[in-house]
Formats: structure tokens, C-alpha cells, sequence
């Protein structure tokens, strides 16, 4: 068991937390729900013994003596090592519970082990992902990668922040049953998330954060049926507060053109691995285009290409008729700005050593030669229009919630002044308050600026009806594409429910 009593943890003069408390009990989910920046991930690594640098922390943090704590955090790549194989980083996690075992029998029951856990953490294929290093996998792959880290350490108490972000709906009811498994075995799990329908499944209690504040706890059912403080039903409300755009936008000559695109994986066991076929795909002036697809069908390997992320690819890519170099070290000044990638874990995206304010700027003086003080003041009239006060643009990204760096990465690509704006999965793992927010803003500016396009990577239907068009993703391969009112109209994207509840 994990109790945590009366904690506060104040930095810079701030409350984060206060007044906290909670009992993750062996064998039950308690979920905390509540707006980006509400303290939750602070909560959920007190019980790791984590806090931000130079914080001032008061109240408990009691474990069992057999205590042991894991973490699957909400951007899977912070912790994955870049510089090895997937392979690499489970093994040495499997070769410690396998030492008992003679010589001659460790190499094979350290794989069996990693392999057990990665069918656990509900990977197929994974046999084929194993040589594969961390930033060839998509978000979910990572993050599913990481949920098998903690199973093979054994944990007692399991903090799941966010642990279905950028997962589809197939994906998301695998995880649910897991993490339904790990408390049926007797282990405490304390589950971070903004996914309601992830939380009505699996979680026995739910706590509210405000501010840093519980506003409101109970049991799962009588809360989400019947929430007694506002903060809680503003919560729950998740009818989208934007205005859709016409069904039909975009005509004449396209502003990017892909014409048989295929991407691949090299490894060293393998070769080349094909992972994304696509023959033929537009994107019109003032477009949105919405690519859908099961976790791990190509999404973000699409969108890497059409940015320069992704080199291994044939086909032509064109940008108003003429041809974008394959790396982005390639593209001049005007190609970079052009195409911009607001990727699904702002948090990596920023250096964590200097103020975001800062870096935001650097885009509009790197790509379009602006002066450091014009480019400071668009800055911040752009994270304002965000909703990010000024007060947080001066902070480092480590002290900013989720929500707030990635508003931080959209008004920092869009000081490019892009063309053709690529957002891979920015309303993931967000609240519906805050996803609301960020949709509203894509929709202006589709509004406001004829001559922006938007490349929307998502798995979230609200998120996709935002769309004039849908490219369907399976398997790496274009299965169909068409006006977003038809492919929605016709598929069914239900949430499958779990059987724990």
C-alpha cells in the first residue's frame, strides 16, 4: 500500500500541491482527474520521491516495506534511451529476474520474459519492433514499451500518467483490460488521466484536482453520475465549444501533393522494413485533413516525412508543385517555415534549460529574419491568443503542465507563419476543458487565414470531425480517404467497454 497525507509541494514561491491526500490500496485503481496543471503528475511522482528542483515539500509519503513503485509516465520517449534498441532496454530489466537460473538458460528466459510482458502490454508484432530504437516507434508503441518496463520491475504500486494517450480505441480497451489485470494480481495502481471513458472502466475511486486542491473524491460510479462541485461537471461536460468548419474547403491546385510516398525502417536483423505506403494524397489551401488509424498503422511516420523527420522514403512530396528535399537539413529557410510539426510530446520538443518565451521567438528570427524584439512581442501576442499568460511564457518547460507546453509548441510553430501545419496527436492526454480550448484555436485559425492547411494526426473523434477530410491509416497503407461527414458516417469507433466494471 501507498498513502500520501496532507502533501504540498510549493516551488518559486507557488503551490503546486496542497493539502493532498490519497490511499492506493493493493488490488484497486484510484484515478485523478482534473484540468492541465492541476497538480496531478506532481501528485502521482510523490510516491516515486520525485519533485521539481528546489521545491519545498511538506506532509507523508508512506510505502510498504516491499513498496516497490513503477511509472509509466505521459511522454513514453523522456524515458526511453535514445541510443539503444528496444531490445536492449527490456533485457537488462529481464537479465536481473532471470540471475537465479544457470548460465546457459538466462539468455533465453530473459527474452521469454520481455516478450511475455510486451504481449502483456498488448504490442503485437513485437518480435518485429525489438531492433527497432525508440524514436521509430510511434507513441503508443512507446508508450507500451514502458508499461512492459514496470510489469518485468515487479511493481507493488503502478502510476499510470495518461498510459492510453494517442492510442486508438482497439488499443485503449487493451490497456484497459491490462491495467485491470495488474490490480486483479493484488497491486495498487493510482491512475493519472484526462480519458473519461479510460477512468469510468477501470478506476474503484476518483479524485478531483483544481489548482492543485481536491475539489471533490467518492467512488467512480456515484461521482461521474452525480458530481456535486461545478469544477467536476465542467469536467465531465464534453460537448466540443468550437464551430465546425464547411464541409467542403480547399479547390484548384494543392498546396502540398504526395505522390507514391513509402517510408521505411532499417534495423540491424531485418534490413529495410516497408512501414507506409501511400500512392496519392492532397492537401488543399485552407484544408484540414484528418489522418486516422490504429496505433502503429503510419500516422506519424506520415507526418515525419512530409516534415523532413523521416529521410527513408521514395516518392515526391511537393510544396506548391515543387519538390521538398527528403531531411529537413536539406530545405532552406522558406521550406522549414513552410511545414511545421507540432509533435504529440511538446515537452521533448523544448529545451529544458531555457525559457520558453525565448525559444518561441527564435523560430520567428531563425526562419523569417525577424528582429529579436518584434519577434519577442509576437510571441507573446501569440501565447496569449492561446490562452498562456506571460507570466508562464518566462518559465522553463519543466515548469509547465502538458497542456500548457503543448500550447507553447503550437504558437511556436506558428510563428513560422506555415503554409502546412502538422499536428501529430496535440489534443492527446489533454482534459476535455483544455482539448476544447485547442481545437477552438485550430478552427480560427483555419477561419481567419486562407492560406494556412492543417495535417491533423489523431485518434479522437471530436478531434477528426474537425476536418473536412479523412485519410484512413491500416497497417502502413492508405485504405481510404474522403469527406470527413462520409468516413465518419459511415465506420463505428465505439470504446469497448472492459469487463472490469
Amino acid at each position: 500500500m501507498a498513502e500520501i497525507r496532507n502533501l504540498r509541494v510549493e516551488t518559486g514561491g507557488r503551490a503546486i500541491v496542497d493539502g493532498i491526500s490519497l490511499r492506493a490500496v493493493p488490488g484497486k485503481i484510484t484515478a485523478l482527474i482534473g484540468a492541465s496543471g492541476s497538480g496531478k503528475t506532481t501528485t502521482g511522482l510523490a510516491l516515486l520521491g520525485e519533485y521539481p528542483p528546489d521545491a519545498h515539500v511538506t506532509g507523508d509519503v508512506r510505502l510498504t516495506a516491499d513498496g516497490l513503485v513503477g511509472y509509466i509516465p505521459q511522454h513514453p520517449a523522456a524515458v526511453l534511451n535514445p541510443a539503444r534498441r528496444i531490445t536492449a532496454l527490456l533485457t537488462d530489466i529481464a537479465r536481473a529476474q532471470v540471475r537465479h537460473l544457470p548460465r546457459g538458460r538466462r539468455r533465453a528466459a530473459a527474452r521469454e520474459r520481455v516478450l511475455h510482458a510486451l504481449g502483456e502490454a498488448q504490442l503485437p508484432d513485437a518480435e518485429t519492433l525489438l531492433d527497432r530504437y525508440p524514436h521509430q516507434l510511434s507513441g503508443g508503441q512507446q508508450q507500451r514499451v514502458v508499461l512492459a518496463q514496470a510489469l518485468l520491475l515487479g511493481a507493488r504500486v503502478v502510476v499510470a500518467d495518461e498510459p492510453t494517450t494517442g492510442q486508438d480505441a482497439l488499443t485503449k480497451s487493451g490497456i484497459v483490460d491490462q491495467l485491470a489485470a495488474v490490480a486483479a494480481r493484488g497491486i495498487a495502481v493510482v491512475l493519472l488521466s484526462h480519458d473519461l471513458d479510460v477512468v469510468r472502466a477501470l478506476a474503484d475511486e476518483v479524485i478531483v484536482m483544481q489548482a492543485g486542491r481536491v475539489v471533490e473524491s467518492g467512488p467512480t460510479q456515484r461521482l461521474l453520475l452525480a458530481p456535486r462541485h461545478a469544477w467536476t461537471r465542467e469536467l465531465l461536460r464534453e460537448q466540443p465549444e468550437f464551430t465546425k468548419p464547411d464541409s467542403v474547403a480547399g479547390t484548384g491546385r494543392p498546396v502540398l501533393r504526395i505522390r507514391g510516398l513509402t517510408a521505411h525502417h532499417r534495423d540491424s536483423a531485418r534490413g529495410t522494413t516497408e512501414v507506409l505506403r501511400i500512392p496519392e494524397l492532397n492537401l488543399h489551401a485552407g484544408e484540414c485533413l484528418a489522418v486516422v488509424g490504429r496505433s502503429g498503422s503510419g500516422k506519424t511516420t506520415l507526418a515525419r516525412c512530409l516534415a523532413g523527420l523521416h529521410r527513408d522514403h521514395d516518392g515526391e512530396i511537393l510544396l506548391d508543385g515543387t519538390p521538398l528535399p527528403r531531411s529537413l537539413r536539406d530545405r532552406d529557410h522558406a521550406q522549414l517555415a513552410a511545414v511545421q510539426y507540432v509533435f504529440q510530446d511538446a515537452r521533448a520538443a523544448f529545451d529544458e534549460h531555457r525559457p520558453v518565451l525565448h525559444q518561441i521567438a527564435r523560430t520567428a528570427i531563425r526562419l523569417r529574419g525577424a528582429e529579436t524584439s518584434a519577434a519577442t512581442q509576437e510571441a507573446r501576442a501569440t501565447l496569449a491568443g492561446l490562452g498562456l499568460p506571460e507570466a508562464l511564457a518566462h518559465r522553463r518547460p519543466g515548469q509547465l503542465s502538458g497542456g500548457e507546453l503543448q500550447r507553447a509548441a503550437l504558437a511556436r510553430a506558428l510563428l513560422a507563419h506555415p503554409r502546412v501545419l502538422v499536428c501529430d496527436e496535440i489534443t492527446s492526454g489533454l482534459d476535455t476543458i483544455t482539448r476544447r480550448g485547442i481545437l477552438g484555436v485550430l478552427t480560427t485559425l483555419l477561419k481567419d487565414r486562407d492560406d494556412l492547411s492543417l495535417v491533423l494526426i489523431t485518434h479522437d473523434l471530436d478531434s477528426a470531425s474537425l476536418a473536412h477530410r479523412i485519410a484512413v491509416l491500416d497497417a502502413g497503407a492508405l485504405v481510404e480517404q474522403g469527406p470527413a461527414h462520409k468516413v465518419l458516417g459511415t465506420r463505428s469507433h465505439p470504446f469497448p467497454a472492459s469487463g472490469r466494471r
